[in-house]
Formats: structure tokens, sequence, C-alpha cells
């Protein structure tokens, strides 16, 4: 078995926000296994953990680009070594640079990006020019490209560059996107995955392991309570809906206005606008993640 260090202990604590002998005892029936050990806490009913705790530690910027058709989107994590450089307008032009050339070459991944050409210079020299002559290391981290010929792509930064997003949406008629108040609406859902966070954009589209994993913990919450087995399945299948209207975007409280959902002010809108708007996928990048 892994030794329990005073560090361990403190780690799970900062994940879950248990207590500190709880966390000892639910480290030593996980043998050490920190995600194991973040079950047996909220198993308990000591945690309420959903996804996995991480923080930023690299300094940068995350930057969305999205094309003027509004077809197309392109979102850049640039990592550098200081804040003070990651907060500075040219380390960012580099970031934009980098992030039109995801838009006009569409690159397969990292590598096929840094041999890309953007005004008649590799991706992977704008990189090197970038660290001549900022003085720091810096790494081109990843990349996303997003593409919705019959729809439309919004995106948001929240942070000044700590989270970017990019979403993506199948629409009635594809010319809405360019429409202002498409715009302002694509933006406010981009933002709304920002600041909740979601797993999925639907609950059709949850990984099915995540579903099983979570499902597990419900069941065995369930069965602490000692109550008949058909009740525990009820309490579990209740667990598990509140996991969806929490935990995907479509079912999520809108930010701007909680007595709504996601979906509900998506129907608002696509009546407003007169046709059929329909929340894709998303993704979302925080700094250093």
């Amino acid at each position: 078995m892994a030794e329990i260090t005073a560090a361990l202990v403190k780690e799970l604590r900062e994940m879950t926000g248990a207590g500190m002998m709880e966390c000892k005892k639910a480290l030593v029936e996980a043998e050490g296994e920190l995600e194991k050990a973040v079950d047996v806490l909220r198993t308990r009913g000591l945690a309420a953990v959903a996804k996995k705790a991480g923080r930023a530690t690299d300094e940068g910027t995350v930057l969305a680009l999205v094309s003027e058709c509004g077809h197309d989107g392109a979102l850049v994590e640039l990592n550098c070594e200081t804040d003070f450089v990651g907060m500075n307008e040219k380390f960012r032009a580099y970031a934009e640079k980098i992030a039109k050339a995801v838009l006009a070459n569409k690159p397969a991944d990292l590598e096929a990006l840094k041999a890309s050409e953007i005004e008649g210079e590799t991706v992977e020299a704008v990189v090197t020019d970038a660290i001549h002559t900022l003085g720091e290391n810096i790494q081109l981290s990843r990349f996303a490209f997003a593409e919705q010929p019959e729809g439309a792509v919004a995106s948001y930064i929240h942070g000044g560059g700590k989270i970017g997003v990019l979403v993506e949406f199948k629409l009635g008629d594809a010319s809405f996107a360019t429409n202002d108040d498409f715009k302002k609406y694509g933006r406010d859902v981009a933002m709304q995955v920002a600041a909740a966070s979601p797993v999925s954009a639907t609950r059709e589209s949850v990984d099915p392991a995540v579903v099983e994993h979570e499902m597990s913990i419900y069941k065995a919450q369930a069965a602490e309570s000692g109550k008949p087995e058909n009740i525990q399945e009820k309490i579990a299948t209740g667990r598990m809906e509140k996991f969806y209207k929490e935990n995907c975007l479509t079912e999520q409280a809108f930010v701007k206005n909680p007595d709504q959902s996601v979906n509900e002010y998506t129907a608002e809108v696509a009546k407003a606008l007169g046709t059929t708007i329909e929340i894709v996928s998303f993704t979302r990048f925080m700094l250093g993640e």
C-alpha cells in the first residue's frame, strides 16, 4: 500500500473540503489512491466532487477567434513563464496569429498546426519569434478547431485569457450565424460554459463511463440509508437526475437568469428569430490544466 503522507491528506482535503481525519481514513481505505479516496468520501456524504480537481499552474493565455462568416472557430492555448508576459499585448498578438492559422489551415493535430503557414511563415517560426522577442520559454500547448457549415460557432474568453470557450450550434437557417441577436445569445451560452463548467452539452452526450461511475456512487449512498431496495433505486435515480441538471449545459440554470434553463433560453431566442437552434457541443480550455 502506498504511504499515506501528510501532503496526500492535504491534497485530498483541498479537493473535497472534508476534514483531515476523514481524508486520512478514506486514503487508508483506498490504499493511497486519490480518486478512489474521493469516491469513498462521496459515498459517505462527506464530499460532493463531480469532476477531477486541478489547478492551473502555467502562465500564458487562451485565445478564441471566430471567422467573419460565423461558421468556424479556433481556440488556442499559448504558454509562457510569467504572468507579466502572459498579459503583454505582443504575446497576445502572437496567440491571435496562431488562431488565424488554425482557421486558415484546419490542422488535424498540434504537429500539423506547427508546420502550417500564416502570413508567409510557419506557426513554429511564429513561436520561435515570440521566444526571441519576449525573452521567455513559450510553448504552444494545444488548440481546438470548430466547424459548423450549416450552423454557427460562438466564443467567450474569461479572466483576460484564463478560460476560453467555443460552442457549436446547428441552425435551421445558417444565415443567422452573423445575426447580432444570435451572436449575443451564442456569447451568453459560451459564457455559461466558462462559468458553470458543464461536463457535456446534453445528457445524451455524457460519457457512459461517467454515468456508470456517478450511478455507482449514488447507489452506494442510497444503500447507506438502510431503506428498502426499491426506495434506494428511486433515491439513486433522483440524484442522477440532479447530476444531469447541474452538469449538462442544456439543462443547467442559465447564469444570467436562473429561473430558466439554457434549453428554455435557447427556445426563447429561436422563437424570436424564427428559426431552430440546437446546441451541438463545446470546447472549454482553462489555462494550464
